[in-house]
């Protein structure tokens, strides 16, 4: 338990925090995915994974700017960038759920 005396709680929770968000939004974009597939049309002409990736992308940062809007926090442009890049991930879990994330994570939390 020594690595528990440099760590600052508020990172934790913070850390936490965004973890659960991400498993929220890979929820939400998976019960709109599955609806939208439902769609004979739909599931035809776009293919599971092009559709989960662009409601991340449309999903994670419209929500991001209602929560800071809600919050009444000023948005800076690399808060809505990260929110790109946390759609990404959200589609990752949405697609292959957490299994893939954490063998990714624990390949690259190994090579250093």
């Amino acid at each position: 338990m020594e690595f528990m005396n440099g760590l600052d709680l508020t990172t934790l929770v913070g850390g936490t925090k965004a973890v659960a968000l991400i498993g929220l939004m890979a929820f939400i974009v998976s019960c709109i995915t599955e609806v939208l597939k439902t769609w004979e049309w739909l599931d035809k002409k776009v293919p599971t994974a092009l559709l989960v990736i662009c409601l991340s992308l449309v999903i994670c940062p419209v929500t991001m700017l209602a929560l800071f809007a809600w919050a009444k926090q000023p948005i800076v442009w690399y808060e809505v960038f990260a929110s790109f890049i946390a759609a990404f991930i959200v589609a990752l879990v949405s697609m292959n759920g957490w299994e893939h994330v954490t063998d990714l994570a624990k390949r690259m939390l190994k090579d250093e």
